[in-house]
């Protein structure tokens, strides 16, 4: 086992005690790590504010809403575990510029749906590639900025909720002014742009005398185009740890919630005597207060021992928005969903312990490929119940009851996951 005095090299870019500029060799690893990480989400907040509008023009009702609403955690889950095979295949940064390839044709499609069916297919292109992204940040992060773990995780989570919020506030109004075509579509333009510095990083690496390709050189090894993806007994041993369950839980259950909202919080708002508008206005602020915990979250994380404070204040947010939005949705709607947004801080809170409760690349490449893989898949069927119970009982309560019982397991979840120790102690 080794010991954090004693990391192998691809674990540190440069020598112990040395501060290499955050551009310094690594420019466009960044510039693909940032761009990519603002369309991880605008497959899933540029689509619900017009689920309701769609499902007039398509003719589809509450349980193919829900199915719309359980296809990007779905999506998540199932990428979770292939894309370490990919990427031990054809490598990190290949796997990354897939990510970006799928999402915009999976967006391009979308905007050309000619019903249900169509843009669900279209929309899951789009979220396969979002899936891949999701697991291939994490240990390109650790790969090129072992050295600026917290700075650059900041970044890149702060860029990710930047590319949840956009698309929900803009959804409605683009459709007003234009058409609900180019309202979905014109998100695939971002997907390209990220594209590009991975074909630049591919080519730069080409080339073996510069900084970029020699920090890629010495984390590959044996021919192994992702070494931090490849270890078999490592991921083979995951399972058997409380930090990997607990992470997965706590991740889990928060995706759960987050999703449930993104997909519902429209049509609640809008039954309860809101507008369309106001629907997608409140999905943007719900994304928004996310960023704030995007840019505080892992800072605080790292300065942290044990961040289960943090989870206990989350559940506290939670409790108090759904009050207020099943008894009184219109007495103070920004209100609670200003609360509700402080909720999902464990988000950003998970994506940082990643590299913070793993000693290698490996670790957390395995940490990241099972918190994602669990998580998603205990949270896809989410929205969907949430839209069930709501259809049978015709009412809220339900619905927010069930989620309740999720802050619960996500409780449990947090308390597991930030004890001080390493994935690897422990498996």
């Amino acid at each position: 086992m080794k010991s954090p005095q004693h990391a192998s090299p691809s674990t540190s870019p440069s020598p112990p005690g040395s501060s290499v500029p955050l551009w310094s060799g690594r420019g466009l690893i960044l510039a693909g790590i940032v761009l990519s990480a603002f369309n991880l989400r605008t497959a899933v907040t540029s689509l619900t504010p017009l689920l309701d509008q769609l499902g007039h023009l398509f003719g589809f009702g509450a349980t193919m809403t829900g199915v719309f609403g359980m296809l990007p955690t779905a999506a998540f889950a199932l990428f979770g575990v292939l894309t370490p095979g990919i990427a031990h295949r054809i490598g990190l940064e290949r796997t990354a510029l897939l990510a970006m390839a799928l999402a915009a044709v999976g967006l391009l499609l979308r905007s050309l749906a000619g019903g249900s069916g169509a843009l669900l297919a279209a929309s899951a292109v789009a979220l396969a590639g979002m899936g891949i992204g999701n697991i291939v940040l994490p240990p390109l992060v650790k790969r090129y900025f072992a050295d600026r773990v917290g700075t650059v995780s900041t970044l890149y989570i702060t860029v990710l909720q930047a590319g949840t919020i956009l698309p929900a506030l803009l959804a409605v109004p683009v459709m007003a002014a234009s058409n609900w075509q180019i309202s979905l579509g014109l998100w695939s333009l971002f997907a390209v742009a990220a594209a590009l510095p991975w074909i630049g990083v591919l080519w730069v690496e080409r080339r073996h005398d510069t900084p970029m390709a020699q920090m890629h050189d010495q984390a590959v090894t044996g021919g192994d185009e992702a070494p931090e993806l490849s270890a078999p007994a490592a991921r083979g041993r995951v399972w058997r740890s409380p930090v990997a369950w607990g992470m997965a839980l706590m991740f889990g259950m928060t995706s759960l919630v987050t999703y449930s909202m993104f997909t519902w919080l429209p049509k609640l708002l809008i039954e309860a005597g809101g507008s369309e508008a106001l629907g997608g206005t409140m999905v943007g602020l719900f994304s928004a207060l996310g960023l704030v915990a995007s840019l505080t979250m892992p800072a605080l994380a790292v300065r942290m021992r044990n961040p289960y404070t943090v989870v206990l204040a989350c559940a506290a947010f939670y409790a108090v928005a759904f009050s207020g939005l099943l008894w009184a949705p219109m007495a103070a709607p920004a209100l609670w969903v200003a609360l509700l947004g402080m909720g999902p801080s464990t988000f950003p809170l998970a994506l940082t312990m990643i590299n913070l409760r793993t000693r290698t690349p490996a670790g957390s490449a395995s940490l990241s490929g099972f918190m994602q893989g669990v998580g998603y898949s205990l949270s896809c069927l989410g929205p969907l119940m949430f839209g069930l119970l709501h259809e049978h009982t015709h009412g809220w309560s339900w619905p927010f009851g069930f989620l309740v019982l999720c802050i619960g397991v996500l409780l449990v979840g947090g308390y597991l996951a930030c004890k001080p120790r390493f994935l690897e102690d422990t498996w």
